[in-house]
Order: C-alpha cells, then sequence, then structure tokens
C-alpha cells in the first residue's frame, strides 16, 4: 500500500472552484498509484463564515472569557464543515471519500485545550478505511483527550495533523498544499526578487518557521523528521514542483551545489517586539538573573534574544507582553527599560556554521545602510539582529542581497 498525505489549506477548499482544484491533486495522486489521505483546515480566512477566527468571534460575542475547552469545541467546527463539504465534493466526482474528526482518526493529545500536545496517533481507523478502498478526509487542528474532549493543537495546526498522520501510517511523503509555489527565500511583499526553493533540509525549514517565516509549522517538521518522510509545499493551483523539505544528506545528493556551499537559505523576520533591559536598583543591590526568568515563567510570558550579563540581563518580549513584564519585574524590586516597536531580522542557512566571516558579512550589510544593531544571538545555521522596527524591510531586503539570494 503506498500511502500519500495531501493536506489542503483554508484557500484550497474556500469555493467551489479551488476544491475542483484540490480534487485534481487527489485524482492525479490516484492515477500514480497512490491511496490518498486527505487533511483539511477550515474554509477561508478572517471575516468569512467558517473561518476559525470567524468561529471564535461568535463564541466570544457573548462572553469574552469563554472557557477554553468549550471554545476548542467551537473551534473544531470550522474543519467539520471543510471536511464534509469536501467529502461530498469528492464523492460528486466519482472518488469514494469518508470524513474523520482527528479524533477518529486516532489522533490523542493533552487537554491543554486551545494548543494541545499530541500524545500518540492510532490510525486504526485510516487504515480500515484504506483497505476498503476508501479515501479518508480528516479535519486538521483538532484532536480528542483520553476522556474524548476535543481539542486543538495551536496554529499551524492541519500541517501538523498532516505529519503526525504522515509518520504513523506511515507515508511515502506529506503534500502541504497552499496559494503560493513553494517556500521562498524571503517574502515576496518584502523582496520581489525573492526566489522559490527547490529544496531545504528540516533544520534549515524549521529555523525559518522558528524565526518568523510563515511557512510550515515547526511541530510538523518535527514529525515527518522522526521517521525522515519528505514534505514537499506547492501550490493548489498550479503544477509547480514545489519545495521538498528532506534531511541535509537528501538535499545535498539531489542538489547541484553541496548544501555547505549554500551559506544562506532565506531571511525572515518578526515584528511587533520589546528589547527589555533588566538590572539591580542600586549598584550595592543583588542581582540574581534567573529569578528574573522564573517570574516570567510563572507568568506565561516567551522571552528571546537573551543575553546574561553579570549586572544585566537583556531579551525580547511580544510587544503585547511588554506591559505585564514591566509590572512584574518592577513590583519585584528590578530597575527596567523597555524598547518598544522593535523587529527581528534573520539569515538562515545549514552551512553557515562552517564558514568564516558569515557574522562580518551579516553586520557589514546592515551597518552600511545606516540600521543600527541593537542585540544579536547566532547559532549553527542562524544569525538573528533585534533592530528598530522601522528598519525593518530595509534589513532583510539589504541582507537577502548580500547574501546572494537575489
Amino acid at each position: 500500500m503506498r500511502i500519500l498525505v495531501q493536506k489542503f489549506g483554508g484557500t484550497s477548499v474556500a469555493t467551489p472552484e479551488n476544491r475542483q482544484c484540490a480534487v485534481e491533486k487527489i485524482r492525479n495522486a490516484i492515477r500514480e498509484g497512490f491511496q490518498p489521505v486527505i487533511v483539511i483546515s477550515a474554509m477561508g480566512r478572517n471575516g468569512q463564515p467558517y473561518a476559525t477566527d470567524t468561529l471564535i468571534g461568535v463564541a466570544r460575542e457573548p462572553n469574552p472569557l469563554v472557557s477554553k475547552r468549550e471554545l476548542d469545541s467551537m473551534m473544531g467546527c470550522g474543519e467539520i464543515i471543510s471536511a464534509v463539504v469536501m467529502v461530498s465534493t469528492l464523492q460528486a466526482a466519482g472518488i469514494d471519500a469518508m470524513m474523520f474528526t482527528g479524533g477518529q482518526a486516532g489522533i490523542i493529545t493533552d487537554n491543554q485545550y486551545g494548543n494541545a500536545r499530541i500524545l500518540r496517533v492510532d490510525p486504526v481507523r485510516i487504515h480500515a478505511a484504506l483497505a476498503n478502498g476508501k479515501t479518508p478526509v480528516v479535519c486538521g487542528f483538532q484532536g480528542v483527550t483520553v476522556e474524548g474532549d476535543l481539542t486543538t493543537i495551536g496554529r499551524g495546526g492541519s500541517d501538523t495533523t498532516a505529519s503526525a498522520l504522515g509518520a504513523a501510517l506511515p507515508a511515502e511523503a506529506i503534500e502541504i498544499y497552499t496559494d503560493v509555489d513553494g517556500i521562498m527565500t524571503a517574502d515576496p511583499r518584502i523582496v520581489p526578487s525573492a526566489q522559490i526553493l527547490d529544496r531545504i533540509s528540516y533544520a534549515e525549514v524549521s529555523q525559518l518557521a522558528y524565526q518568523g517565516a510563515k511557512v510550515i509549522h515547526p511541530r510538523a517538521v518535527e514529525f515527518a523528521m522522526q521517521k525522515s518522510i519528505p514534505l514537499i509545499v506547492k501550490s493548489t493551483f498550479s503544477d509547480a514542483p514545489g519545495t521538498l523539505i528532506t534531511t541535509s544528506a537528501q538535499v545535498e545528493e539531489t542538489c547541484d551545489a553541496p548544501v555547505s556551499d549554500r551559506v544562506a537559505t532565506g531571511v525572515t523576520y518578526v515584528k511587533n517586539i520589546a528589547q527589555i533591559s533588566v538590572e539591580p536598583v542600586s549598584d550595592s543591590a543583588s542581582f540574581d538573573s534567573s529569578r528574573v526568568f522564573k517570574i516570567l515563567a510563572a507568568s506565561g510570558i516567551n522571552v528571546d534574544l537573551i543575553n546574561v550579563l553579570p549586572r544585566q540581563v537583556l531579551f525580547t518580549v511580544q510587544a503585547h507582553d511588554a506591559n505585564e513584564t514591566q509590572q512584574r519585574l518592577t513590583a519585584a524590586g528590578y530597575c527596567m527599560t523597555v524598547s518598544p516597536d522593535c523587529a527581528k531580522v534573520s539569515v538562515v542557512g545549514g552551512g553557515m556554521g562552517d564558514v568564516p566571516g558569515v557574522m562580518a558579512s551579516f553586520v557589514e550589510a546592515l551597518t552600511a545602510s545606516s540600521i543600527p544593531i541593537l542585540q544579536t544571538v547566532d547559532s549553527q545555521t542562524s544569525i538573528s539582529a533585534l533592530i528598530e522596527g522601522r528598519c525593518m524591510e530595509s534589513a532583510v531586503s539589504v541582507l537577502h542581497s548580500k547574501f546572494g539570494l537575489d
């Protein structure tokens, strides 16, 4: 049995015309000898009747503080509606399809409503459907607790559903269909010369996602990577081959130039963040930097770009967390400075760690364009800088050019 998982995003199923394009992709897979397993997102985007954000608004209209358990049940409705409509469309096209909720597909999660973690996947009913010649259509974004409560698995959850199912079945490949032709070297709205990547490693695409690129959820990459199952990001609306995501070794085997020769893969950004500087209230006061992070963790505030010095701690938070961060740490007796309206720009590349002078090139590109650097952090596969938000688009453009990605 050759199994292929095909995931279709919200725009791919938003209209009858778009759903017909998806049907053709499914029909092509069947012609090629695959038994497809379809994963579906909610239809459309915010403002459209069955989009997830629209359903959240309906649930919160009478009570903005509606409980997370009940909100998850509401949020899961979008995928159920979408899956039923897709099954109906496939049946009309002569394809014997059958709908499954996330729980019916065997996706078991914890009870962290709104951002549940997948504990295990038991796709017994999916295997049975395939054995009976049916095409399963699975609701993405959702699972079920061991007690039977519906859960949702966070933003990007349908990608994660597809990848988790692909790993559990197992599938030969996982196709992620969207409204673009593949993963690009930068946001084309900022860099018109951005290119479609033919291939990229699991590690590189995970870094792009963690550093802000809207490509594929990192959790989805992790599931595929565990079983070395290829992921392909491609368009529902064209025949472009898309971007293959696989191991570094397989990228190197199938690429004209070795991975180590490609210093940079892409440039990405995160906006609307604030830099926080924390110091003791006086020169004589003691300073326990670990206590700073314990206070923030207890408040559920995520931090990034961390620098710990003997008498100072620097880090960033999302802009919407800045006020609470200041309140919590000031109440705890710390002296704070908040720099709002910042952005983080990052260059990602699998060959970066082995090439001298990468940081020099990064800094040179920004300083030559009079873009002040507030803070930096680097790893084997990425370099990031904190800059003023007003400079973000310029920084992305000059870094894209500096690293030869135009």
